[in-house]
């Protein structure tokens, strides 16, 4: 989404909330410069991203991480390498047509790239939403692939969402709809129909305000994030068991994760200009290199027992006092 988290209770609670969002996130939490190195996080920096909104770990270029802007662009990926943070390909859709709200990208285990176009800034009023396939291109270069485009309706009446993610093993795709108060996951049909219309079923609630997620390449645990957290489910065949806590770092505006290929990290993007990506060991992954992963994950704010800076825990209650603040302000308009 390209604005700062609001609020469905009036104008003046939404704009406030995002004001205060952005002046934490930019304060309190600005990220340190990463130093470019691949899966130990990077910084994008190509000029044309300024709303990355999705991520997904290539499986067929090392190092190289696909993403996109989240509206007001075209129909465009963009791949970009960790290892120097710069943009090696540029792919433009054809076969579809304008997008309005691209929010999420995902890898099937057939090889190709699914492209969420599922956001909906009016709140859950269009009837429907699209998703793209196209192959992973083979060579790395500007280049214009055609794309398959399905449309999309939920059983249970429109809404907005920001997590699209492709099962690694069944091919099957899920949405996580985005909702404050936390939503549910979507199933979609065994296999996506070009000329029907696809219906999405709920299948689970997600405790979280998700704004992106992605399974295990293993297909064993499904991680999602949110603004100012996350969460590690096991799949259990899609009914799903909440595990853990995702360390979650505390970005400007957190959009996006993948797993890097292997499966040890997590990789959490944000969105603005030379936006950084920040990895974060993946909760009970088995480490290749020898590190050890985070036990059990943890919280953005520390609360599971994990080591935080003495900056970060003032700007952890800098959030909480905030956040105070909107939601009384919210109480007292709902009152109105």
């Amino acid at each position: 989404m390209r604005r700062s988290p609001s609020f469905r209770t009036g104008t003046a609670a939404g704009a406030l909330a995002g004001a205060l969002v952005v002046a934490v996130a930019s304060i309190a939490f600005a990220a340190p410069a990463l130093a470019d190195g691949g899966d130990d996080g990077f910084t994008i920096k190509d000029p044309r991203i300024t709303e990355s909104s999705g991520l997904a770990a290539s499986r067929i270029h090392p190092g190289v991480y696909w993403t996109h802007n989240d509206s007001d662009d075209g129909a465009y990926l963009y791949a970009v390498d960790s290892r120097t943070g710069r943009t090696v390909a540029t792919v433009t859709l054809s076969g579809v047509g304008a997008p309005r709200d691209v929010e999420a990208i995902s890898l099937g285990p057939d090889g190709d790239l699914y492209v969420g176009d599922i956001g909906d800034n009016l709140g859950g009023k269009w009837d429907h939403v699209w998703i793209y396939k196209l192959p992973e291109p083979k060579v790395l270069k500007d280049q214009t692939i055609r794309a398959t485009q399905y449309v999309v309706k939920y059983s249970d009446g429109a809404r907005n969402a920001e997590a699209l993610m492709v099962h690694p093993k069944t091919g099957r795709v899920y949405i996580a709809d985005k909702d404050e108060d936390g939503g549910h996951l979507y199933e979609g049909p065994a296999q996506l129909s070009p000329t029907g219309t696809n219906v999405f079923k709920p299948v689970a609630t997600v405790d979280l305000w998700v704004t992106d997620g992605a399974f295990s390449p293993d297909g064993r645990h499904l991680a999602v994030r949110g603004y100012f957290g996350g969460i590690l489910y096991d799949w259990n065949g899609g009914a799903i068991k909440r595990e853990s806590r995702l360390n979650v770092p505390l970005q400007g505006q957190g959009e996006s994760v993948t797993y890097t290929t292997d499966g040890t990290r997590l990789m959490y993007g944000s969105e603005g200009a030379n936006s950084p990506v920040q990895p974060e060991d993946a909760p009970g992954a088995s480490a290749s290199d020898g590190k050890s992963p985070s036990q059990g994950g943890g919280s953005a704010s520390g609360d599971d027992g994990g080591p935080m800076s003495g900056s970060l825990k003032v700007g952890a209650v800098a959030v909480a006092a905030l956040l105070a603040v909107v939601f009384g302000l919210r109480r007292l308009l709902r009152r109105d």
